[in-house]
């Protein structure tokens, strides 16, 4: 009847919210308790509607299982078989998510047979609809014989070492190159994000010499179109780049694009570093940019390397009296954050109790930035004189020497 529908629904979201709560007090127990009687209900449902057994069933009774202390791997893979039966229409979703805890704990040969099954797995529509997934299966399946390939490469070194060799395990080594590389070439070739894969691929072909085609692989990761805006793809082609002795140009221009994406990565140093060692004006200019930028994040606040770069910088556009103009346009639209944000009493304060070098770095950029008269300049430089630490009395004389540009930067 209608009114049993009414009610059927109302017990069923009742019930669920009471998992919920279960769960979000970690109370696994109660949380089995409550979803054993959920599925109780929908068995004797008695609507004309089929309630078969939904997604919510299997999320939430993997994520009871996982943290159930008394629960073990016997039960939990007999839930998960039970799921892959009664949920067809997400089946190789069970199945992925089955070889993932399966991994994580520790059992990766089971994991590979249970990706291998999953992979020859057919049912008329739904394994068209289940297209994505079923590539998923592959590239992990894929993932896993790179795995078996690695863990094979290194005990042959191993025998190499010795001074013995194993035909066997060579074999098996090159049957595992051959189906990881088959399976990884072909998912990344999908647009999307696929670090780990990529990587893996490229280890395999630069193995065995193939660095053409790793290159190819990485480029195309990285500047194809279609593929989402990915930092990381840039990361490995400089990487690769790097590794096999490009000349500085072709890694200017991969770490351009990075800055131009993230401007707080960690190879910004490196990048700031190759700008400055061109003798075009415009690199250098470009060099100074970079590691403003990377200062405005707050996770480069205390990085010593970045404010000795900048700090190195500065120092040398004084002393050349040259492009002064550079330092107040990136100045101009820092100088309303900057002093609070980076030299402020209290960090001086605190930088000079936890890193000397950090506080000596800064405090030449406040000192030619802000003037002499700097909050941050002259408490440094107060306990570094007063310690009679040589290198902060120079420091204080280099300031004062060149107080008038300060007035010139703040116009």
């Amino acid at each position: 009847s209608h009114k049993h529908k009414l009610d059927f629904r109302k017990s069923k979201d009742m019930c669920l919210s009471y998992i919920q709560d279960a769960m979000l007090q970690k109370q696994w127990k109660r949380a089995a308790e409550f979803l054993t009687f959920y599925i109780e209900s929908l068995e004797k449902d008695f609507s004309t509607e089929h309630t078969g057994p939904s997604e919510i069933i299997w999320r939430i009774g993997t994520e009871i299982l996982c943290h159930c202390s008394h629960s073990n791997m016997k039960e939990f893979n007999s839930f998960i078989e039970q799921m892959k039966t009664l949920g067809v229409k997400r089946y190789l979703k069970v199945c992925l998510e089955h070889a993932f805890h399966l991994l994580c704990n520790g059992q990766t040969d089971e994991a590979y047979q249970s990706l291998c099954l999953a992979e020859s797995w057919r049912f008329g529509e739904q394994t068209t609809a289940q297209d994505k997934e079923l590539k998923l299966i592959q590239a992990y399946r894929g993932l896993l014989d790179y795995y078996n390939w690695s863990k094979q490469k290194n005990a042959l070194l191993e025998y190499d070492k010795d001074g013995f060799e194993d035909i066997s395990v060579e074999q098996e080594m090159h049957n595992s190159f051959r189906k990881a590389a088959l399976s990884l070439k072909e998912i990344i070739q999908i647009p999307g994000v696929w670090d780990l894969f990529v990587q893996c691929y490229v280890d395999l072909l630069e193995f065995y010499g193939d660095h053409e085609e790793a290159r190819q692989v990485l480029s195309e990761y990285a500047y194809n179109s279609k593929f989402p805006a990915n930092p990381n793809a840039h990361v490995y082609l400089y990487q690769f780049l790097k590794r096999h002795g490009e000349p500085r140009k072709s890694l200017i221009s991969v770490l351009k694009i990075l800055h131009d994406i993230v401007p707080s990565h960690e190879l910004m140093i490196d990048f700031h570093a190759m700008l400055q060692k061109s003798k075009k004006r415009k690199k250098r200019r470009l060099g100074l940019e970079v590691i403003f930028a990377a200062l405005d994040y707050a996770g480069w606040k205390e990085n010593v390397k970045a404010w000795s770069c900048l700090a190195r910088q500065v120092k040398q556009i004084i002393i050349s009296d040259k492009h002064l103009e550079w330092i107040k346009q990136e100045w101009n639209s820092r100088k309303d954050w900057w002093p609070a944000f980076h030299f402020s009493r209290y960090l001086a304060k605190r930088n000079w109790q936890e890193n000397e070098s950090l506080a000596y770095e800064k405090a030449l950029v406040a000192g030619i930035i802000l003037g002499k008269d700097c909050k941050y300049f002259k408490y440094v430089s107060h306990q570094g004189y007063k310690d009679q630490k040589k290198k902060f009395r120079t420091l204080k004389k280099f300031v004062n020497k060149h107080s008038p540009v300060y007035l010139r930067i703040s116009g």
